[in-house]
């Protein structure tokens, strides 16, 4: 599949199909989306929010959350605001989450059935990262998405002022979105 890929890039750049997408480095919204790496939403997301090319910093991973206050999505952030002129962040979970309900210790037992070895596993954990802590998922969408917007609101490195921070839920079918009003 990768060489594929590459081959279509090759022929991409080629004829020149990048052209319509040149933009700078700066998100003309000023807004930042931290959302769920969920393939449902790779075009669903900016096509039911009216995102173009340019117009926001998109920032994915599992959930759509931080469980980390120096994790790299918190890190993204705070570059995104004080290098990029972000003044709004949007955190957008979605219906059906993958992350949800997801069982840490399962993924352990598919890890070690995949080749990881259990020396590698106590590695981890005899480094200070608690696996079964780190993997698990999470139960309720909105309490997830709220912990993570009052994460990156109160985070100590954040701007008190001048960053709106918020949370919502996409339909992963319809692209609706819902705002989670603070708890």
């Amino acid at each position: 599949m990768i060489e594929e890929i590459l081959e279509f890039n090759r022929r991409f750049v080629e004829r020149g199909d990048y052209e319509p997408f040149a933009t700078s480095k700066y998100p003309d919204k000023k807004i930042a989306i931290v959302t769920c790496m969920d393939t449902r939403l790779v075009e669903l997301l900016p096509a039911a929010l009216g995102f173009r090319n340019g117009d926001v910093k998109v920032i994915k991973n599992a959930g759509a959350t931080i469980t980390n206050p120096f994790d790299s999505t918190m890190r993204s952030l705070l570059i995104a605001v004080y290098e990029l002129g972000v003044n709004e962040i949007m955190v957008i979970g979605h219906t059906g989450c993958g992350v949800q309900g997801m069982d840490a210790a399962e993924m352990l037992h598919v890890m070690k059935e995949r080749g990881v070895s259990e020396e590698h596993i106590t590695l981890m954990e005899h480094c200070g990262i608690n696996l079964k802590e780190w993997l698990h998922g999470f139960e309720d969408t909105d309490a997830a998405i709220r912990e993570t917007v009052d994460l990156i609101a109160r985070h100590p490195l954040m701007p008190p002022l001048g960053v709106n921070v918020q949370g919502f839920v996409m339909d992963s079918y319809t692209g609706a979105l819902r705002r989670l009003e603070e708890a």
